[in-house]
């Protein structure tokens, strides 16, 4: 079978052939890249969670966390990122702003993100159930919520929804229209965040900017870049992958309308949501793939690996692991367990937000189920052009 993992594969469909094949057959891949260096697809759930949790060999400093070789300035910037961190550099920045994702802090949110998610499903009433889901309901509670939490003003969200997708959407034309907008964007959201920060010093307030402005490493102060840095991760994270999520997990239940029916009859059935939000998970994978980069000669399932070479961890395919999960290619809203790597396979990258995104997910689906008893594809789907984003960017639905 030819193997390839790269974006034009994922802007058809998420390639579960091959991944089973090289589950089966070739669970450390060698994959070729087109001009660049190659990589090692890493497949296997034990790998995938192995690799995860063993920063001291594989690192994501050395060469950033995504799969194509970036310039020496790129890497420079990156490196800023608290993605494109190693312990103990990335512990201690990640406990800047740990304390605003907790679960207490996330539980004191229910409130707000019920209530933004009701005011979205209203909105879908008022347009006669007929809508772009992405752009009318999808990107909307994600974007609200990081930006609350980042003291963006909300005449301002579209903003950074716009840099967000220019900034990830790279390698898809719809998002990026020559090679030097993506950097464009990046200077545009950088620029956005030192006003923030300058605002912040004159006038502080309770959210995560203040946070980042009066924090401290090491005795020092962040340094502006390091702060839009720190932005600019949020952001990102905040609203591309929870935005997928909900597209990805509304595609489902459309394609499957007795689930749809079956979870819109139980709206009450705590557990029942808990379970389908995990599924949802699992099946919408927002993440394709994080690269590392081994820093010594070592050894994979047998496979030598050498110092420098980049291995990429799969995560949708980790999550349908024939081992770990029965059944994987069938979207199951009671699977239990389901100890999926949606939010990385733990270690120091597994995801900040991960409460946020449940929390909004479930809320999102929810209202609109609770109003719309059934739905259907008005239009084709659209998917992202990215190795990296597991992005649907064209979904119209009609909602009965």
């Amino acid at each position: 079978m030819q193997i390839n993992l790269l974006e034009e594969t994922w802007e058809r469909e998420v390639p579960h052939r091959q991944f089973a094949y090289l589950r089966r057959e070739a669970p450390v891949h060698w994959h070729e890249v087109p001009g660049d260096t190659g990589f090692w697809a890493v497949t296997r759930y034990d790998d995938v969670k192995a690799v995860s949790r063993d920063p001291h060999t594989w690192s994501t400093e050395i060469g950033t966390a995504f799969i194509r070789t970036q310039t020496q300035e790129f890497i420079d910037v990156a490196s800023l990122m608290l993605l494109n961190m190693d312990p103990p550099k990335q512990t201690r920045y990640r406990r800047l702003v740990s304390a605003g994702f907790t679960p207490r802090m996330i539980a004191k949110l229910a409130a707000t993100v019920q209530a933004r998610c009701e005011r979205i499903a209203d909105r879908v009433t008022e347009k006669g159930g007929e809508v772009e889901f992405v752009t009318d309901v999808a990107e909307h509670i994600p974007l609200q919520m990081i930006c609350e939490m980042l003291g963006v003003p909300e005449r301002d969200h579209h903003l950074i929804f716009e840099w967000s997708n220019r900034m990830v959407g790279f390698q898809d034309p719809d998002f990026r229209t020559t090679p030097e907008d993506g950097e464009i964007a990046a200077a545009e959201i950088f620029g956005y965040c030192d006003g923030l920060v300058e605002e912040r010093r004159k006038a502080p307030r309770d959210d995560i900017i203040t946070a980042l402005v009066q924090a401290e490493i090491d005795g020092d102060r962040l340094s502006r870049d390091e702060i839009d840095a720190f932005f600019v991760v949020l952001c990102v994270a905040g609203n591309e992958t929870t935005r997928n999520l909900i597209s990805h997990a509304m595609l489902a239940l459309i394609e499957r309308p007795d689930t749809y029916r079956d979870l819109a009859a139980n709206l009450d059935d705590e557990v029942l949501w808990r379970s389908a939000t995990e599924e949802f998970l699992r099946w919408g994978s927002s993440i394709h793939n994080f690269r590392r980069t081994a820093t010594r000669d070592t050894e994979i399932r047998g496979q030598s690996i050498a110092e420098g070479e980049k291995v990429v961890t799969f995560y949708m395919s980790a999550n349908h692991d024939e081992d770990v999960f029965t059944d994987p290619l069938t979207f199951d809203i009671r699977r239990t367990p389901n100890d999926h790597v949606t939010f990385g396979g733990g270690g120091p990258h597994y995801c900040l937000g991960a409460g946020l995104a449940r929390l909004e997910i479930r809320c999102m689906i929810r209202e609109l189920l609770r109003r719309f008893p059934s739905a259907e594809l008005a239009g084709p789907v659209r998917r992202m052009r990215s190795d990296f984003i597991n992005g649907v960017k064209h979904m119209p639905v009609r909602f009965r």
